[in-house]
């Protein structure tokens, strides 16, 4: 189910097959550029949500995994992305120091997991996907945007059918 708003958007996910068909809806609104904060707590579906958009952009979902040791992961689909996991990092200067600030200029897509420990240094053009636990299998996905990009992909997903 979706409730729509032109700023936010929330979507219930009951299962895996949900989430992959909104990470696909993600996937087909994405402009170059775009720069997407992931949060939720542990096991919410973060990086499930990152391998439905990578694998919707051409990447092998078996391909994506979890940045949460090597702190990203840069993959090559029909657009670049660019999946951080700012769990580790000490600060935002470490996210700086590993060239965040040019990908996120770049015209790829960034995916940033934990983003709140990173959220002074974002972009003000951001897209927010808060990821809430409702139960064993379901979810439910606070989508908001805060510039021109961001609020265009909310808008196109209001406008197209999840349910």
């Amino acid at each position: 189910m979706t409730e729509k708003n032109p700023k936010t958007l929330q979507f219930v996910s009951d299962n895996e097959a949900d989430t992959i068909r909104l990470g696909e809806a993600l996937a087909a609104a994405f402009q170059p550029g775009c720069v997407v904060a992931l949060l939720g707590n542990l096991g919410a579906g973060k990086t499930r949500l990152v391998q439905a958009i990578a694998n919707a952009l051409g990447i092998d979902r078996e391909d994506v995994t979890s940045p949460t040791f090597v702190l990203i992961q840069e993959y090559d689909g029909n657009l670049p992305i660019f999946h951080f996991d700012a769990y580790r990092l000490r600060d935002s200067d470490q996210f700086l120091e590993l060239g965040a600030d040019e990908l996120m200029a770049s015209q790829g897509i960034c995916l940033i997991e934990w983003a709140e420990r990173v959220g002074d240094v974002l972009p003000d053009d951001l897209l927010r996907i808060e990821i809430e636990i409702e139960g064993p299998t379901r979810r439910l996905f606070r989508l908001s945007g805060s510039g021109p990009k961001s609020n265009e992909v909310v808008q196109q997903l209001a406008e197209f059918h999840l349910d």
